[in-house]
């Protein structure tokens, strides 16, 4: 029984993550949210980046990104690290969970399947986290090769303001689906608990993040603006 509810467990949380990503980038292109208030800021700030002589505050903001992002990633590596030793350490972690919580028993295979599952978040969390980096990387060679946007036209100047923004927005993007892999592995921490308690953790999670997304004062702010 534990493994069919197991198998459940992780399909639903495979769909609820999937789903609720696709709600979000949908829902983004219409209503007001954090992904549209940031995209809507994001072309006003490259507009007036084209008017402007010095750039070095641009840079500075997109290295300042960068580094956000590249401690997240760094984050990942170290918890991936923890993972693989843990691997290596089932057996150890299954009598510590036995002894904590008598109601759960779990093999040892089991658990390694466990904690496999969770490496596998953090690895596709990396993958977001330095493919954001390299995003702002292009953004900022975008912002270096940036014309003077007063001697342009104004649908050529519209245009290249709207595209480089369009890259930083991707940027931003690829980060934020990293960020969420990190929120829902906390989520799964839940399966050590039993199978059902991961399930309600995965849409607790869902619901903070949607609260944050969607109807945080941040964003009231953002709109506001």
């Amino acid at each position: 029984m534990a493994g069919w509810l197991d198998l459940i467990a992780i399909f639903w949380f495979l769909t609820i993550w999937v789903g609720y990503t696709l709600y979000a980038k949908r829902r983004a292109k219409t209503v007001s949210c954090l992904s549209f208030e940031l995209r809507r800021k994001r072309n006003d700030w490259m507009k007036q980046m084209l008017s402007r002589d010095n750039k070095m505050a641009d840079v500075g903001l997109i290295s300042t990104l960068e580094r956000n992002v590249s401690f997240f990633a760094s984050s990942t590596l170290l918890v991936l690290a923890g993972l693989l030793t843990a691997l290596a350490s089932a057996d150890k972690i299954s009598l510590v969970l036995r002894n904590i919580l008598p109601w759960s028993s779990q093999a040892e295979v089991s658990l390694q399947l466990k904690l496999l599952c969770i490496a596998l978040i953090y690895v596709f969390a990396f993958f977001q986290f330095t493919w954001s980096l390299r995003q702002y990387g292009f953004g900022g060679v975008l912002i270096g090769a940036a014309p003077d946007g007063r001697s342009m036209e104004e649908a050529d100047r519209q245009a290249y303001a709207l595209r480089t923004a369009k890259v930083i927005d991707q940027a931003g993007h690829s980060f934020n689906y990293g960020l969420r892999a990190m929120y829902l592995s906390l989520a799964a921490l839940a399966w050590f608990i039993d199978p059902v308690f991961f399930m309600m953790a995965t849409v607790l999670v869902v619901v903070i993040m949607k609260q944050r997304e969607f109807h945080s004062k941040v964003l009231h702010a953002l709109r506001d603006c």
